[in-house]
């Protein structure tokens, strides 16, 4: 919903809508009478007055709000000049402004309330309006707790911020698209499904206007601005981090169990782990979720029919992780690992340690680039390693090309097709069916906006500030194809991510992580406890386990990485039973 601007809302003139926004698709439902019994139970009954603020963008909520009475604004940023006397006398001009109006028995937020994310909306009464202000940690006794209520209520913030995300909501990021800096921070904010919009001053007139408006020169580009006030100059992915609350205040010095990498695997250990008792830190070096998060739909796994995002998954994961007491550590990589007699510390690019008393590795893979010309020019702006409604919404309509034959690059044509004109997808293999679920094929070759290349790769990129097409060679004949591409997205493979892994701890070939018996004959006879056998899914180093795609041998399906993650926590607690190491 849009405004224009206008006086009085009372007028009949107002560019405010005086109805509730209309729940479409689920994210605006109403409260049932027992519902809201249990959230007055523990909740305190507020008035109200009209204009007056209930929460303001960029700053953190304390409390969870439910409508009683009256009417609510929701503006995703000041509505000075709607025709709302709040008290702040800075014009502002509404028009494109997104705004919702809730009515009683409807709750207010979205899922960065739970965690401690500032709120990326101002909240208005509209009229004398009664509020129910819930503190957050009643709100997660009873989400947690509660399934009905909390399904309730987590499923309308999950596509809340999903829609938050597709209008372009939340962060302003001002900066060239093609500054390594802005793509770093614009990753960033993709990866950790934080609503945000690129304002770039060489296309965005009202960028450069603001540049100008706060006396900001190009050399301090570029420039964030959370909930439309607060400014955070050339600022860092760990600064960003720290202001949105994606890290903890006070990182535990030690733990049982310290896993490195948070995607299906990394998450599902940390679940079992905490949920039994254990002392967990979860790490991560961008975001929660891994390359499953990455996917705009998931359609074969387990118990969801109708399909999951990636995103979705990764956020109910990291919720239900929080709720045991784990600590989630993102946004800073892992540089190395020390032993020092049974104690293991992991050592973070941010100058932290965490000292544990047994390592997971589920760091995963790190994406292949391709090694064709020109292509690297356009790394930072036009080349993706993901297709999510952030990199849709970034193509527009404009025709892409999808690289790779595996399940990945199938999702993301598919996911594509439905608002690019056009998608080449290029295939070094002779068919899809080699490497890609059926039900995807099926759905590929039935689009009429997908064109399949098969036997083919793409060998060169063209284009001046922006890539404007790809040359693919057909690898039987030579022939070589210019093909119109505004986007390129790669999914070929990955290698193992254990560069911040000692030597001594036992790979294959390829790099992956050996356990169980395949690590027995490459054990370093000078570590501690070496001579002990070794569980499943150890690795050569004694009390590090390996699970996910960084595991040699492991199947590479989110499900297994799932299962890989649950079922090292039972061979953890058999290795802490016999280790001698205490803290």
């Amino acid at each position: 919903m849009t405004t224009s601007r206008s006086a009085d809302p009372a007028s009949g003139d107002s560019p405010v809508a005086t109805q509730e926004t209309p729940d479409t698709v689920g994210a605006y439902p109403r409260l049932t009478e027992a519902q809201l019994d249990v959230f007055k139970a523990v909740g305190q009954s507020t008035s109200a007055e009209r204009g007056e603020v209930l929460a303001r963008a960029g700053e953190k909520l304390d409390d969870f709000i439910i409508v009683l009475g009256g009417r609510i604004l929701v503006a995703d940023d000041e509505p000075q000049d709607l025709g709302i006397e709040t008290g702040n006398s800075t014009e502002l001009n509404p028009e494109g402004l997104h705004v919702e109006v809730h009515g009683p028995g409807r709750f207010l937020g979205d899922i960065g309330l739970l965690e401690g994310q500032p709120s990326f909306s101002t909240v208005v009464a509209l009229e004398p309006s009664k509020v129910l202000k819930v503190p957050k940690e009643e709100l997660q006794r009873i989400v947690l707790g509660d399934p009905i209520i909390g399904d309730l209520i987590l499923r309308a913030w999950l596509i809340r911020r999903a829609m938050a995300i597709g209008a372009g909501s939340g962060l302003r990021i001002i900066g060239s698209c093609f500054s390594p800096r802005t793509r770093e921070l614009l990753d960033f904010a993709a990866r950790n499904r934080v609503p945000h919009k690129l304002m770039d001053p060489d296309k965005d007139p009202s960028a450069e206007s603001m540049m100008q408006r706060f006396g900001l020169g190009v050399d301090e580009l570029p420039l964030v601005i959370v909930g439309g006030s607060r400014m955070l100059r050339n600022p860092s992915v760990a600064t960003l981090a720290a202001e949105l609350g994606l890290r903890p205040h006070d990182l535990p010095s030690t733990s049982d169990v310290l896993i490195v990498g948070a995607g299906p695997a990394g998450l599902a250990a940390a679940v079992y782990a905490a949920s039994d008792g254990l002392s967990v830190v979860l790490n991560d070096a961008v975001a929660t979720g891994g390359q499953a998060a990455r996917s705009a739909r998931i359609e074969n796994y387990l118990g969801f029919p109708a399909g999951i995002s990636g995103s979705e998954l990764a956020e109910r994961a990291a919720i239900q992780a929080r709720k045991f007491g784990a600590t989630l550590y993102t946004t800073t990589a892992a540089d190395r690992l020390d032993v020092d007699g049974h104690v293991m510390t992991v050592h973070f690019s941010d100058d932290t340690s965490v000292s544990a008393r047994t390592v997971v590795v589920a760091s995963g893979v790190r994406y292949n680039r391709i090694p064709a010309e020109g292509l690297e020019r356009f790394e930072y702006s036009c080349v993706f390693y993901a297709a999510t409604i952030h990199e849709a919404r970034v193509c527009g309509d404009n025709p892409v090309v999808v690289v790779g034959g595996g399940n990945s690059a199938g999702q993301a044509a598919v996911f594509l097709a439905n608002t690019v004109q056009r998608v080449h997808l290029v295939v070094r293999g002779p068919s899809l069916d080699e490497n890609m679920s059926r039900y995807l094929v099926a759905q590929i070759v039935a689009h009429p906006r997908i064109t399949i290349h098969l036997e083919t790769e793409l060998v060169e990129a063209h284009g001046d500030k922006k890539l404007e097409e790809v040359v693919v060679r057909d690898r039987k004949t030579g022939t070589q194809t210019r093909l119109d591409a505004k986007y390129v997205f790669v999914f070929i493979g990955a290698a193992p991510a254990t560069s911040w892994l000692p030597q001594t701890v036992a790979r294959d070939e390829n790099g992956y992580l050996l356990t169980g018996p395949d690590a027995v004959a490459r054990i370093d006879h000078s570590e501690p406890r070496a001579d002990r056998r070794r569980f499943p899914l150890e690795t050569s180093m004694s009390g590090v386990f390996a699970v996910g795609d960084v595991r040699s041998g492991s199947v590479k399906r989110m499900s297994a990485a799932v299962g890989e993650g649950a079922s090292v926590v039972r061979l953890v607690h058999e290795y802490l039973d016999a280790a001698e190491v205490r803290f």
